[in-house]
């Protein structure tokens, strides 16, 4: 690890950076001026000002996205500011352009009220044909995606949410397969209560309508606490409808699916060893997963997933984020809907053809997945 991050240094110094701005025309040329600036360029704004919904026509908005972060939550990083969370934005425009072809400008923001982020973000709108929200911390998070799909005519999407959720959707319905289980009638527990496992919970139930109970750090989210956010009550909407409380350990007696979006090492094998026959662990806190592949398995667990590359099943939401935006920029889709997401996850899991308990979702690099997720998004 020590190596990896000393290389990581180097060749981002190196590099200054991971993305740049090329021309489209690599035949531009000095007669060319006239055209693409004045005079000639004058009448494109002209034209544009009168049809603004040919924008996209003459312009980039038609595939251009901006992923917009105040670094609040910043990887494993936690709060670390806008100028820390660059180099991931950064990261993640790369990958925008490398899997789907689409142009990203990565935009860090100095400002960390639900107003002003909002307030920025419909300022620069214009310039964008859709919003990937990053990073933002919950339940900031929550007001800021809510507030900016009612008010934009654009795609907006938070992906710690919902890039999160949709390829864990997509990995559970195949290791459902593996162990031989109806999703519909599973009892999972979600661990961590952030803007990745509410997210989680609600497409889960929006999909098969599982018996689902959360936890976040004080215990089982249940109307006994009084000391719950709003996005924790809205949980109780659709979580833990027999009220249970308790530990994190009193949640998964029985349970037969973990989903920790949470903290290193707090999954242990004892713990897993009073779950389910056969239990599904999803151990996805990064860098360091609630509990390593190796001891899981070792207590019993039947499929193990985790957010990293260099173990199996990576879930990783560059799985599906580049198809979605693409889809939703070819399409012109204003919002990107649950729908959509459950859609996304269908066809994630599609491409493993023969699920195993060592391989329940594809490669990120699996030929044509991003096309497949776009044609999904209309």
């Amino acid at each position: 690890m020590a190596d990896d991050t000393s290389e990581a240094l180097r060749i981002h110094k190196k590099l200054k950076g991971k993305i740049s701005v090329e021309l489209k025309d690599k035949q531009f040329s000095f007669e060319k001026l006239k055209l693409y600036y004045t005079p000639g360029v004058g009448r494109v704004s002209s034209y544009v000002a009168e049809h603004p919904d040919e924008a996209r026509d003459y312009t980039w908005t038609n595939n251009s996205v901006a992923v917009v972060s105040d670094g609040s939550a910043v990887l494993g990083l936690g709060n670390i500011g806008p100028t820390g969370a660059l180099p991931v934005m950064e990261g993640k425009a790369m990958l925008f352009k490398h899997f789907a072809d689409i142009d990203s400008v990565p935009i860090v923001v100095d400002v960390h009220t639900a107003d002003e982020i909002v307030a920025t973000v419909k300022a620069i709108a214009p310039t964008f044909g859709g919003i990937n929200l990053e990073d933002i911390a919950a339940p900031l998070c929550f007001e800021v995606e809510d507030r900016l799909k009612a008010e934009l005519s654009i795609p907006v999407m938070h992906d710690d949410q919902h890039g999160t959720a949709t390829v864990a959707l997509a990995g559970l319905i195949n290791a459902c397969k593996v162990t031989g289980r109806d999703l519909a009638k599973t009892n999972i527990v979600i661990v961590g209560a952030g803007a990745a496992g509410v997210a989680i919970a609600k497409l889960l139930k929006e999909y098969a309508q599982p018996h689902i109970v959360a936890v976040d750090s004080q215990g089982i989210i249940s109307s006994n606490r009084n000391d719950l956010n709003e996005a924790k009550q809205l949980l109780l909407q659709f979580t833990n409808p027999d009220d249970l409380g308790g530990s994190m350990a009193d949640a998964l007696l029985g349970a037969d699916v973990f989903i920790g979006v949470s903290q290193p090492d707090l999954l242990t094998p004892a713990m897993i060893k009073t779950m389910a026959k056969d239990p599904i662990i999803f151990a996805m806190a990064n860098p360091d997963p609630e509990i390593l592949p190796d001891k899981a398995k070792e207590a019993g667990a039947a499929v193990v997933a985790t957010g990293r590359s260099d173990f199996p099943n990576q879930i990783n939401n560059a799985l599906v984020f580049p198809g979605i935006f693409r889809g939703a920029l070819d399409n012109q889709v204003k919002q990107i809907t649950d729908h959509h997401k459950m859609r996304a996850a269908e066809v994630v899991a599609a491409f493993v053809k023969k699920p195993t308990a060592e391989e329940i979702v594809p490669k990120i690099t699996a030929k044509g997945l991003v096309e497949a997720i776009a044609k999904e998004i209309t």
